[in-house]
């Protein structure tokens, strides 16, 4: 078995998936729209790269020509601790948010997978323009840093909230952007703001937590 990144993982996923529920391979446009993508070039790099590595075959020419070779995977676990909000700030974790034992363990690629990773589940909106939806599981690797424009876990120290915005540092304080055009920034002092971790991956969910 061999690795995959995460990104050219999810394109796979949706294949089989795609394959098992409708009992028949998927065309290029049912893959992009299934990857929620409106690059025509990305999506087919995934497939180039799939097919280089054996997991597909494609046969020019025909619509359905997409064969999967049924090669496996190799995948480390990660833990589900809790929930973040992308939207409004949630209380910062507690045993009713994030757990100290995982609420289960999830597959992901092994080139991901070590002790300062883990996956919160997304409530909320504000990220929907990064593809990111409610329900969705962002993989998460445990940082008190990030560059300006990374996806980030923010601990808002005196509200005493967490939440997963895009952080910009400004002049005098600190921008917590939604990827949301329907959403307004946050605008935070500097001292007010501890990184608790950055966003290396999105696991989407069909079936969501209630």
């Amino acid at each position: 078995m061999t690795h995959l990144p995460l990104k050219y993982l999810q394109t796979l996923e949706s294949i089989r998936r795609l394959t098992r529920d409708k009992g028949y391979v998927p065309t290029f446009r049912e893959i992009l729209q299934d990857r929620h993508s409106s690059s025509i070039a990305l999506v087919q790099r995934h497939l180039e790269v799939l097919e280089r590595e054996g997991y597909i075959r494609r046969n020019p020419g025909i619509r359905r020509g997409i064969v999967l070779t049924g090669k496996a995977v190799t995948a480390g676990k990660v833990p589900l601790l809790g929930c973040i909000a992308a939207g409004q700030p949630i209380p910062v974790p507690q045993s009713d948010t994030w757990h100290e034992e995982p609420l289960e363990m999830l597959d992901i690629p092994t080139d991901m997978a070590s002790d300062k990773v883990f996956a919160l589940e997304v409530q909320g909106l504000s990220m929907i323009d990064a593809l990111i939806d409610d329900g969705d599981v962002v993989i998460m690797q445990a940082t008190n840093a990030v560059h300006d424009g990374e996806m980030a876990a923010v601990w808002l120290k005196e509200e005493q909230e967490v939440t997963l915005k895009k952080v910009y540092r400004e002049r005098n304080r600190v921008r917590l952007q939604p990827a949301n055009s329907q959403m307004k920034p946050m605008y935070h002092d500097p001292e007010n703001v501890q990184i608790q971790g950055r966003v290396i991956g999105v696991i989407r969910r069909l079936t969501k937590s209630n």
